[in-house]
């Protein structure tokens, strides 16, 4: 399996200010069972890899993705986008088969 996820210049440029302020060394992408389809994303900052991490670099940040949760979502983009209703990542997995409206959770 190929690692792929592609992270916008926009996504990239938000967190690699979040990460200066929180003075982390990783972005870190989980998907956790719950939420309103079945699974959520959760984005989190972190200053260790774990064992079963796989690092994905870009030319400004480092994300970090454990295996289970890259096999969910594998061929993602990941976006951060500002609108009147407020800012937030938006993700677009084409593993997911719905989504609910708040964009943080999905299906398969």
């Amino acid at each position: 399996m190929k690692n792929k996820i592609e992270i916008t210049e926009d996504a990239q440029n938000y967190i690699d200010d979040l990460i200066k302020k929180d003075e982390s060394d990783y972005f870190r992408i989980t998907v956790l069972g719950g939420g309103c389809a079945g699974f959520q994303y959760k984005f989190d900052f972190d200053k260790k890899k774990n064992d079963d991490d796989i690092l994905i670099k870009t030319n400004k940040i480092s994300v970090l993705i454990d295996k289970i949760s890259l096999g969910l979502i594998n061929g993602s983009k990941i976006d951060y986008v500002d609108e009147l209703i407020g800012s937030s990542f938006k993700v677009t997995n084409p593993k997911a088969s719905s989504s609910c409206g708040c964009g943080t959770s999905f299906s398969l």
